[in-house]
């Protein structure tokens, strides 16, 4: 399965499309390997809302 086109107003149709993807992708992981990837995927979000405060408290 590829990777989802979400469209620019991330509608809750891109949100069904998201979980679909993700439930795809890590249907055979084991316990530990899905939250392994859970858990690398909260991170980076994390990292890129930090850079994004950054970013509009210089503006």
């Amino acid at each position: 399965m590829k990777k989802p086109e979400i469209s620019n107003k991330f509608t809750i149709e891109d949100i069904h499309k998201v979980r679909e993807y993700n439930a795809e992708r890590r249907k055979k992981l084991t316990l530990k390997e899905r939250l392994a990837d859970i858990r690398e995927s909260a991170n980076k979000c994390e990292k890129d809302i930090i850079e994004y405060r950054k970013k509009r408290k210089a503006i």
